[in-house]
């Protein structure tokens, strides 16, 4: 990945949650984005937080790219409104694309396919396949449970302990942005993208 990307790609759920803090994150977040001159990317949908993010971005002036596969644009599931929509063939080179398109990236709270998206960016960024920031928006201690699992592994051996430095935690939407946005630290220098 170019450390000049101009995005900042997110991780975030298809649905809104229960909580309202969820979706007021969000829109934070995207807003915080464009506020910065950068693009939001997001998986493309518009519907719950994703949605949220994007109408932000835009709203505050911003562009966004929504990132999604062609299965998902034929089931009516893109988010017509965003500035630029990138089709890719697969949910594979859907992640990739949204890896090479960003500085860093912020996980919000989300179901599955965000806690996979998650994982799969720190293991990158733990191979060198990744150098950007990684952010997790731990908004009303939603990844409390995910960040003891991963505590758990170190515990257990199964991680170094060093492992959690390949991302940095927050609860403030702001906070997030501003990390995501910095400079990368180049914690490996052995990237692919």
């Amino acid at each position: 990945m170019e450390s000049n990307a101009k995005g900042i790609t997110i991780y975030c759920g298809s649905a809104a949650g229960k909580d309202p803090r969820y979706a007021e994150a969000a829109g934070v977040i995207g807003a915080e984005v464009a506020r910065l001159g950068l693009d939001l990317v997001y998986g493309g949908g518009s519907m719950g937080l994703m949605g949220a993010a994007g109408r932000a971005a835009r709203a505050a002036g911003g562009r966004t790219v929504a990132v999604i596969p062609q299965f998902m644009v034929e089931r009516g599931w893109n988010d017509p409104e965003s500035t630029i929509t990138d089709i890719t063939p697969d949910m594979h080179a859907r992640k990739r694309r949204m890896a090479v398109l960003a500085r860093g990236v912020i996980a919000l709270p989300g179901g599955i396919g965000t806690l996979e998206e998650l994982s799969e960016i720190i293991t990158w960024r733990q191979l060198g396949l990744y150098y950007g920031n990684i952010v997790i928006l731990n908004v009303a201690r939603y990844y409390d449970s995910w960040l003891a699992q991963i505590a758990d592994a170190i515990a257990a051996g199964f991680l170094p302990a060093d492992h959690m430095s390949l991302f940095r935690v927050t609860a403030n939407p702001a906070v997030a942005v501003a990390l995501a946005a910095a400079e990368p630290d180049r914690l490996n220098l052995h990237a692919k993208f």
